[in-house]
């Protein structure tokens, strides 16, 4: 797992690129602390940097950037490749020759073989910069599920690329500034749908996508996978779904393995970490180190944390375990070190608790750890998913076939009798013929954002949160028309939540600390096949994940098959209504932000008031606007910086 940064120089006067590019790469020392390196055409039109965290060959063979055998092909690789060893026999019959033993040189070799089609024979996550001398031309590639992230920005003849946006702010040529279109889907979504990103003129790479651009600067972006792609069964016996998805996820688990240093485990003693661990403790030859995080002041008689439960099954399966407790101060006090390490505002307060376990398990020696990311928006994990299938979706069908103007005035009357602002959205969203589901977590709806952003602000922002979800509908159904309510769900976390808010959680702030995550339940196989289950094998008389408890019974203790979700739940809405109020409405009230008179500040004091008082829980809303304003103020305003 590394850094990766880059520049094609395809119109403007050569240059020397090396200094800018090594700044940029530096920038992104904590990806890779272990090495560092450059490459430079004899042109000067091609530098590529790179930065090393050793996990596989941690020989000096396997520095980057990396070349084939006569040096026409270059790359700049992030990632694990967990099938490059079958890959590599058929490659060497073919005359390609090897110089190390890692997965990074199977890429350049299949490169040749098949060019940017070599992305459908690699499994694993990955993000790369690659150079083909020959055919002067820079191919981009991020994973299938957008596991890691890949920003690039044009400007002045250059296409630029890297790991991280930090890393392209260090190019002078890149002016700092807002994109208002993606704040106003920031303020829907807690994160910004790719391809835009919250900076101005810079762009990340869609997940299962490639870029080329040759000399004349000619950019093609291509979508090469996608977990539609499959055709669906039209009859699955749940045995047989079961049986499947138990192979699927020990043959993912034993692939994660791959490893030239110790492996660890994230653990919250639920479903997906537990049986993580216990499929890893079957496979490994030592007690496996575990680590999980709870929060001071709240015992476990309150049932919040996840501490007495992850005690438990590390207690069963003999591990090493390690626990990280969190003070309300410290979470105040790291908000800036978070906004430093995300480049972009995540509003998910589960940021706090993933800095903190990942900082605990470096300091430990730990470079590689599981996570339990991704099984439940294939699964129906959520609580949420259960209501909105037992009850919402009911709902909705009943609303869609009431009058167009009957329907208008029922959203009149609902604003007027001040209903829940997401019921009242419910019926706009039908007025306006938008889908029902935008995704879980959604801060603000439009409703609400009449109300949040001033009107000169909400004509600068472009399209809306309904038009993005939309069109993750229309693909659904184009491929799929019989497609459930589940399956539609499903396809709007895979197409934005999980890959540009929860694994760029994962990636920013593990990688942060020089730690790889690897995710089983996001082997591409096992995703695709989960998302084609129809929703009666995951929910089941309100029960969630059924098909995957079904699949882990015979791994797992029955109570934690039967424990209900809690997630990586934060004790923000008593922080925020206690000991952090005063801090977070100083932070809103002084941020540099309100200048720009995006919003009506009378309402956000509206939603501190209801918070503290608690006739409404806002703490969600507002840890959001505070990581707004704390990153517009370091990566925008510059006085931090």
């Amino acid at each position: 797992m590394c850094g990766i940064v880059g520049v094609y120089n395809f119109a403007s006067a050569p240059r020397d690129e090396r200094p800018l590019v090594e700044r940029a790469r530096d920038a992104m020392i904590h990806r890779g602390p272990d090495d560092a390196g450059m490459f430079q055409s004899e042109d000067r039109r091609v530098a590529l940097g790179h930065r090393r965290l050793s996990i596989i060959d941690v020989s000096a063979a396997g520095r980057q950037p990396m070349s084939n055998e006569d040096g026409t092909v270059w790359i700049t690789f992030n990632g694990e490749i967990y099938n490059h060893e079958r890959l590599r026999p058929a490659l060497e019959e073919g005359g390609h020759r090897f110089r190390s033993r890692t997965d990074t040189e199977a890429i350049v070799h299949l490169y040749e073989e098949r060019g940017p089609d070599c992305v459908l024979e690699i499994e694993g996550m990955f993000a790369f910069g690659l150079w083909d001398g020959a055919r002067r031309r820079l191919l981009l590639a991020r994973d299938r599920l957008g596991k890691k992230p890949l920003y690039y920005a044009e400007l002045g003849g250059r296409l630029l690329f890297a790991s991280e946006i930090k890393a392209l702010l260090e190019f002078p040529e890149i002016v700092r500034d807002i994109d208002q279109q993606a704040l106003n889907l920031f303020l829907t979504f807690s994160n910004v749908p790719a391809p835009r990103t919250l900076f101005a003129g810079i762009r990340k790479l869609p997940p299962a996508h490639w870029l080329t651009c040759d000399e004349n600067g000619r950019i093609s972006i291509t979508r090469y996978w996608s977990p539609l792609d499959a055709s669906w069964p039209a009859t699955v016996s749940e045995q047989e779904a079961v049986n499947q998805v138990r192979r699927l996820l020990q043959d993912s688990v034993r692939k994660r393995l791959m490893s030239d240093v110790p492996v660890g485990c994230f653990l919250s003693g639920g479903v997906d970490s537990s049986s993580n661990v216990a499929l890893m403790s079957r496979l490994m030859d030592r007690p496996l180190t575990t680590f999980s995080v709870g929060f001071t002041g709240f015992g476990e008689a309150e049932n919040f944390h996840d501490l007495p439960y992850a005690r438990r099954v590390a207690k069963r399966f003999g591990c090493d375990h390690h626990e990280i407790m969190v003070t309300a101060e410290q979470c105040r006090d790291h908000l800036p070190v978070l906004v430093e390490q995300q480049d972009e505002p995540i509003g998910d307060p589960a940021c706090l608790p993933m800095h903190f376990v990942s900082q605990g398990t470096h300091e430990r020696g730990f470079k590689v750890v599981l996570v339990g990311e991704g099984s439940d928006e294939v699964f129906g994990g959520y609580d949420d998913m259960a209501s909105i299938v037992d009850t919402s979706y009911r709902r909705w069908r009943v609303v869609n076939l009431l009058p167009r103007i009957v329907r208008w005035g029922l959203h009149r009357a609902l604003r007027l009798l001040r209903a829940p602002p997401g019921r009242i959205d419910v019926v706009r969203r039908s007025i306006d013929g938008e889908p029902l589901y935008w995704g879980l977590d959604v801060v603000f709806w439009d409703t609400e954002k009449e109300a949040l952003l001033r009107p000169e602000a909400r004509a600068q922002m472009g399209e809306s949160a309904g038009a993005v979800v939309g069109r993750y509908h229309d693909d659904l159904l184009a491929a799929h028309p019989d497609a459930d309510v589940m399956q539609k769900m499903s396809y709007v976390e895979l197409s934005n939540r999980l890959p540009e808010l929860l694994l760029m959680r994962v990636d920013k702030i593990s990688m942060a600390h020089s730690l790889e995550a690897r995710a089983p339940f996001l082997d591409h196989r096992l995703s695709a096949y989960a998302l084609s289950l129809p929703q009666r094998l995951k929910i089941r008389d309100g029960q969630t994940k059924a098909v995957l408890k079904r699949a882990v019974e015979p791994f797992l203790p029955r109570e934690v098959i039967t424990r209900r979700k809690q997630g990586f739940r934060v004790p923000l809405p008593e922080w925020l209504a206690g000991e952090l109020a005063p801090w977070a409405e100083h932070v809103l009230d002084t941020s540099p932000i309100r200048k720009r008179g995006f919003f009506d500040h009378s309402f956000i004091d509206g939603m501190w008031r209801a918070h503290r008082s608690r006739a409404a829980d806002h703490s969600f809303d507002l840890w959001c606007l505070l990581n707004l304003a704390v990153w517009y103020e370091r990566w925008i305003d510059g006085r931090a910086a």
